[in-house]
């Protein structure tokens, strides 16, 4: 059963971008930064969620050949390395139904997974894969945007290890501002909500962290980071330069997690 503790620092990453070697590299530097869990992204042609920038790093691990079953792999090669933190398996529906859906819970509780985070799978068609996640011990964690009352507090009373709330509706990426209603939708969930209630989707700065941190228990922070990996491309790959990018990543999401553990500040608001 996947237990966490707030603040939570959740963090992203393509499987397979650039490399699954550097996929492992990339996943100890986010835990030496701070990372409470990993969201190991699998690499799909036809993401319903993804922004440009995440479509871009599953194209590159799509050329290097990655899949749903090595995505998998990778996390007993983590485990191996030194990766202690829960890692949630995201990833789309069709390949899994391709896989098979007992396979695939079989395949993740074997490769030492802690959760399984289908984004195009709706929570009303869910059931048959929340029996499989109880059997396998592997919660499969919701995602809830800011739809009906109705609807929230279905999603939000049968959510299990944290609650991904959407910030806003539409794809991935980095934004500028945070939605000025996020409150009022984060109030909402977490009246209904039975564990940690945390926000993805455009949380890209130090400051939107700190925001959020009065609001929520965690957030998750993927585009931001994945452009990050993008900017660093050539030289995690470039002899005698990886080090140093890798490190510079690591600072990066050091500052990114840094907000989540210092006293909250009466002056934060939403902007």
């Amino acid at each position: 059963m996947l237990s966490v503790n707030p603040p939570l620092f959740i963090p992203f990453l393509v499987a397979g971008d650039p490399t699954a070697a550097l996929t492992i590299d990339l996943a100890l530097a986010l835990q030496d930064a701070g990372a409470d869990v990993l969201e190991l992204g699998v690499p799909y042609s036809d993401p319903l969620a993804d922004g440009p920038t995440i479509q871009r790093a599953a194209a590159r691990a799509l050329a290097g050949q990655m899949t749903l079953p090595k995505a998998i792999h990778l996390v007993a090669e983590m485990r191996k390395k030194g990766v202690k933190i829960p890692i949630i398996i995201f990833t789309y529906y069709n390949p899994v139904l391709q896989l098979g859906e007992e396979s695939f819970f079989a395949l993740a509780r074997e490769n030492g997974a802690d959760g399984v985070l289908i984004p195009d799978l709706p929570f009303e068609e869910s059931a048959p894969l929340r029996r499989l996640g109880e059997r396998f011990g592997l919660p499969l964690i919701s995602l809830v945007a800011p739809t009906s009352k109705q609807r929230i507090e279905r999603i939000a009373s049968a959510a299990e290890g944290f609650l991904y709330c959407v910030s806003s509706l539409g794809v991935t990426g980095v934004r500028e501002t945070l939605p000025e209603t996020l409150g009022d939708f984060l109030g909402e969930v977490k009246r209904h909500s039975r564990v940690p209630v945390v926000v993805g989707f455009g949380v890209s700065t130090p400051e939107q962290v700190a925001v959020l941190k009065r609001e929520c228990d965690g957030v998750v922070v993927g585009s931001a980071l994945v452009q990050k990996v993008e900017q660093l491309l050539e030289r995690l790959q470039a002899p005698g330069e990886k080090e140093a990018a890798i490190a510079e990543f690591a600072a990066y999401a050091r500052a990114l997690a840094a907000p989540l553990r210092e006293p909250c500040s009466s002056r934060e608001k939403f902007q």
